[in-house]
């Protein structure tokens, strides 16, 4: 199947640099997982074949794995009956072609928390960028002599705004607090570090380092639920045990891939960005379809 750089069906709600979004009525939405990749907070004009499939059935890999930490958004995969066998087959969900059923889910409308939960296992990306020039992590003072890649004493919470347009914007406990209060900004630092190591044992049993993430949380009468995506190759940085060593850039199976070939490239990170060559589409593809298969036991189908 070509790549799936947009989709177009009835009752298109949002457009993500991602995923595009439909309402299907009874409070659920309909949520498709393209092939875009962006990276900067920019979508790039060359999509990776497959990826789309490999975020969604990750993140339903993951949902389910922690489901019973916090409750999640999914009400069940474009493909399976049984789980929407209370879902009507309308809009959307009714117009959906069975060759995209694999990327598609259907999820429970949720009121958003403009919050990316970043959590941190490993000083590496812009955190290292940022120790590097400032000894700091989040503005958080660190001890000297931290190397890149180095594991953290704690994972530690990293929060940014929610963007939907530019770059996020790392915020301060203090702003945190005063977006959501502070019983639920305490909720979220300690939700979301709990189920990162949740995720980060389940992974080193399957030789994989975890080193960081974000996660998005939302509510539904006024329950606390993790929506959007969870531990994919685009919200995670997944590096192999094998061949890990401090004080290097590990080899890794996710998007840093991508951004280490444009950062060599002298794009200056504004739109618009350049074209992909077909070998570092190709090698992407390669990189999620691994992460897939090692964390999850699978062999990956498209």
């Amino acid at each position: 199947m070509p790549a799936v750089s947009e989709t177009n069906f009835s009752g298109l709600l949002h457009r993500g640099k991602v995923r595009d979004t439909y309402d299907i009525g009874d409070r659920c939405l309909l949520m498709i997982a393209t092939d875009r990749i962006s990276a900067f907070d920019v979508i790039l004009p060359s999509p990776i074949p497959d990826k789309g499939t490999i975020l969604a059935q990750m993140s339903k890999f993951w949902f389910d794995l922690t489901a019973d930490v916090m409750p999640n958004h999914v009400v069940g995969m474009a493909d399976d009956a049984e789980a929407l066998a209370d879902v009507s087959r309308t809009g959307a969900l009714a117009e959906l072609p069975d060759d995209m059923r694999r990327r598609s889910m259907v999820i429970r409308r949720a009121e958003r928390l403009d919050i990316e939960c970043v959590v941190r296992g490993y000083i590496t990306g812009a955190g290292w960028a940022e120790y590097s020039e400032h000894g700091t992590l989040n503005r958080q003072e660190l001890p000297k002599g931290i190397v890149e890649a180095q594991m953290l004493e704690l994972p530690m919470f990293t929060p940014s705004t929610k963007a939907e347009e530019g770059h996020d914007i790392p915020m301060t406990p203090s702003e945190v607090v005063d977006l959501v209060g502070k019983e639920m900004a305490s909720r979220l630092e300690e939700t979301s570090i709990r189920i990162f190591k949740v995720a980060q044992a389940y992974a080193a049993g399957r030789g994989v380092i975890i080193a960081d993430t974000k996660m998005e949380y939302g509510l539904i009468d006024g329950q606390l639920i993790l929506i959007d995506e969870l531990f994919t190759a685009d919200s995670s940085r997944f590096w192999s045990q094998d061949d890990y060593i401090p004080g290097t850039s590990p080899r890794s199976f996710d998007k840093q891939f991508v951004r280490n070939w444009l950062l060599e490239s002298g794009w200056d990170r504004e739109p618009p960005a350049p074209d992909l060559p077909a070998d570092i589409v190709r090698k992407t593809r390669d990189r999620y379809v691994q992460a897939y298969e090692r964390l999850t036991g699978d062999t990956f189908v498209a």
